[in-house]
């Protein structure tokens, strides 16, 4: 198996570089697929425990305008 894995990496590392750029990009999304999933998952649970805590009154939204004007005002200090 050993020798079957040190093949398969020289003949990787043998293919030219926007090839391999193709293939890590296949590899990589290949393992984010279910932690994308998983992902998605709590950030669907954290917006509905946000939506009912400004429906109850435990939070308060901010208006857009009013986080954007902070910001700026922040970043000119």
């Amino acid at each position: 198996m050993k020798t079957l894995n040190e093949k398969l990496l020289r003949d990787v590392l043998a293919l030219p570089s926007n090839l391999r750029t193709v293939l890590i990009d296949k590899l990589i999304a290949s393992l984010n697929v279910p932690l994308q999933r998983e992902v998605d998952e709590l950030w669907a649970v954290e917006v509905e425990k946000r939506v009912e805590e400004i429906r109850s009154g435990i939070e308060k939204s901010i208006p857009s305008d009013d986080v954007f004007h902070e910001i700026r005002k922040r970043l000119k200090k």
